[in-house]
């Protein structure tokens, strides 16, 4: 089994700061990615826009949520980026971070 990772203190952060049903869910999600199941939540590869391995965990409403995770390298679901989305198209400045902290954790599995 495998187990998940903050890949820093600030993603952690983030993902405290969502609202405690919405950390719940996400958290039954990456429990499920870490036994190799899909996650419950609708998900989307963003190879393109993070990296490759990168998945968005979705949870729509008003507001809508997401969190960013890798579970493609060694036996660690790392988490990259979590955050509450406001705007109806892509979040540059929450894909740009998730990218940021992508490259922090191909340094860290090195």
């Amino acid at each position: 089994m495998k187990k998940f990772k903050f890949i820093n203190s600030q993603s952690k952060k983030e993902f405290l700061a969502l609202p405690g049903t919405i950390q719940k869910r996400f958290s039954n999600d990456l429990n499920a990615i870490c036994q190799n199941k899909e996650p419950f939540s609708k998900f989307k590869h963003l190879k393109d826009s993070v990296g490759i391995g990168a998945v968005e965990l979705i949870e729509n409403g008003r507001p809508a949520f997401r969190t960013i995770y890798v579970a493609k390298f060694a036996d660690t679901v790392f988490i990259l980026h979590s955050f509450t989305k406001t705007t109806n198209g892509v979040d540059k400045q929450a894909m740009d971070t998730a990218k940021k902290r992508y490259k922090l954790m191909k340094k860290e599995i090195k």
